[in-house]
């Protein structure tokens, strides 16, 4: 079920037009037409700044609520996890046309902006609209892996780094962030991948005309019909996804190796 269509992805991918087995000739013509159009480049770059932005803005509003959760009493940390992952038992195509109600020109956030005098902005269809869908969708993920990470780091720790001297922030830089960082970690790859791959949040948030990798890819499956042209670009997006992945999990490695020094010391 997962081999079987990754192969005749990449096989697509490297032959020309035609969808029948036996009209298939091998050829790098769909990798040298992605990467030599300007347009496709230009749309690969910015679904890699969106997904960059949207992972640092999950880090930075994740990290505090999931800090916040982690040294709350149990009953309450439970009831905030429940918060949390509430908005995620409702389909994500539901949640983002919630946003375009409040986004829009007639939407609820211009409505507030009226009644204290200010004049509406244009928030839909705009590379803002977009972040904050997906920043919306992705960060339960993000502070669910560094809650984890958090709720699992020994206090004792905390308690011998103050018996030390160590302030409230030493105590954090030194103690609490290097041992959180795994969740961190696999909290950017569980948000930066499904970002840089996302179709649904920009078609719907970002209008028609704002196209991202992961809509260029549906768009020449469904509408062109050029199957091979599409492989070869979501083969692209799978090395940049592997790469990705391999930068994590040795980041992750590091961290492991860094805490264990940290610990016999």
């Amino acid at each position: 079920m997962i081999v079987i269509p990754m192969l005749l992805i990449v096989m697509y991918a490297f032959t020309k037009a035609g969808n029948e087995v036996a009209t298939l000739q091998f050829t790098f013509d769909n990798f040298v037409h992605f990467f030599t159009d300007a347009d496709f480049l230009s749309t690969l770059w910015v679904s890699l700044r969106i997904a960059l932005i949207t992972t640092i803005l999950c880090i930075l509003f994740g990290y505090p609520i999931a800090y916040l959760i982690a040294n709350s009493k149990p009953q309450r940390r439970n009831l905030y996890i429940l918060l949390i992952t509430l908005p995620m038992w409702i389909n994500m195509l539901v949640r983002t046309y919630a946003w375009i109600g409040i986004l829009s020109d007639n939407g609820l956030v211009n409505h507030i902006l009226q009644w204290f005098g200010l004049a509406p902005q244009k928030l839909l269809y705009t590379d803002f609209s977009v972040i904050l869908g997906m920043v919306y969708n992705f960060i339960p993920f993000m502070i669910l892996q560094i809650e984890s990470s958090l709720a699992k780091m020994d206090r004792s720790l905390l308690d011998a780094a103050n018996d030390l001297g160590a302030n409230r922030w030493q105590r954090f830089c030194k103690v609490t962030l290097p041992l959180s960082l795994p969740g961190v970690v696999s909290g950017i790859t569980l948000v930066f991948l499904p970002a840089i791959s996302s179709f649904v949040i920009p078609k719907l948030l970002g209008g028609g005309g704002y196209m991202l990798i992961g809509n260029v890819i549906e768009n020449q499956f469904i509408t062109v019909g050029e199957w091979n042209f599409g492989s070869a670009i979501s083969m692209v997006m799978a090395v940049i996804i592997m790469i990705s992945m391999a930068v994590t999990r040795k980041l992750d490695k590091s961290d492991d190796v860094t805490i264990r020094k940290r610990g016999k010391v």
